[in-house]
């Protein structure tokens, strides 16, 4: 399955070709800071949101028609293709994902299923519904996560601050931190199938936790398997976006595991991320996602600087540093749109 063409500005910045203004998304724009995303989730827990494609596509299309942002990101999450794998994930009250029968030993991998990735199929739904409703005005975005964020959740059981016992079996083990790797790549890389042939335009590979990693422990232990993932995925025809969090330290490395777009979070100038790369990918980014607290002036006077750093050059599409925070006032969201849009350098 490889994706027919579309026109979207958005699209046309993934492939580095000029736009008329800068495209714009968010992460999480489809979140708790919506009153209206909020409606539903009082009634409804996350997997069963996730699990019902009207819903998830009911929450997938809020932000597009409340903010008028330039493309649709599906609303599922990171951890759902290890439930197909074999593992029990479960959301706590105030604590979030947690899975109850984490991934420590070698009979733990074996265990681990590779065959089941149409259990994913009503994430696919939920695509085809949100993209019947678009009709073709904004382009759906699919996502997976990186194969190393995602070991590092099956291994922690849930987050974490210090990922000891995920660093343990990667130092101790490099044989079976391997197999896990690869028994990852081999369920995610179908998974982004999956959501192309349902309709996604573009598909964003999260890595969450590579923050935790330094340079040489990135490419030694993580790199390969990003690289031999998002090579799966383009081989669709649909661009990736690869999105590293606390990476700016080596996003040369980073980028060097692949990515149409590389997504860049707020601890480097974009000018200077860009730059690091030689320009050879597009760039999205950066803005401090707790910048959209600030009094309106300020947060104009931040949005056209990141902007102007970007330049004239093509390939830059907006987008925070990391997800919208639940507090964030909508009405400064929604001014973002607005500054972006209404910037010409």
């Amino acid at each position: 399955m490889r994706v027919a063409p579309m026109t979207s500005r958005f699209l046309d910045a993934c492939r580095r070709r000029p736009t008329d203004v800068r495209p714009v998304w968010f992460m999480r724009q489809a979140g708790r800071y919506l009153r209206q995303y909020r409606q539903i989730r009082e009634k409804h827990t996350i997997l069963e949101m996730c699990k019902r494609p009207d819903l998830a596509a009911t929450v997938t299309l809020q932000p597009v028609e409340l903010l008028d942002v330039d493309a649709a990101i599906i609303f599922a999450d990171l951890l759902l293709p290890v439930v197909p794998m074999g593992l029990k994930l479960r959301y706590a009250a105030g604590e979030g994902p947690v899975i109850d029968n984490p991934v420590r030993t070698s009979d733990d991998v074996d265990s681990l299923s590779t065959a089941n990735t149409d259990d994913l199929g009503y994430v696919g739904q939920a695509i085809q519904v949100a993209v019947r409703a678009l009709a073709g005005k904004v382009p759906v975005i699919g996502f997976v996560g990186a194969p190393f964020t995602m070991a590092s959740y099956m291994i922690e059981a849930g987050a974490s601050r210090n990922f000891i016992r995920t660093k343990k079996l990667m130092y101790s083990d490099e044989t079976l931190w391997r197999r896990l790797m690869g028994k990852i790549v081999d369920v995610l890389a179908p998974f982004a199938h999956l959501q192309v042939t349902a309709g996604a335009r573009a598909i964003q590979v999260f890595d969450s936790w590579v923050g935790a990693l330094g340079s040489d422990d990135y490419v030694r232990f993580a790199a390969p398997y990003s690289r031999a993932l998002i090579e799966r995925i383009r081989s669709t025809g649909a661009p990736v976006i690869h999105f590293g969090t606390g990476a700016s330290g080596f996003f040369k490395e980073l980028h060097a595991a692949g990515g149409d777009v590389m997504g860049v979070d707020w601890r480097i100038n974009i000018d200077q991320a860009w730059m690091d790369i030689s320009y050879r990918s597009a760039i999205q980014g950066n803005l401090d996602p707790v910048a959209l607290f600030a009094p309106l002036p300020e947060l104009r006077a931040k949005v056209h600087e990141l902007l102007k750093r970007t330049g004239a050059r093509p390939g830059h599409i907006f987008n925070l540093g990391h997800g919208i925070l639940p507090e964030t006032p909508v009405e400064h969201v929604k001014a973002v749109v607005e500054m972006v849009r209404e910037f010409h350098p």
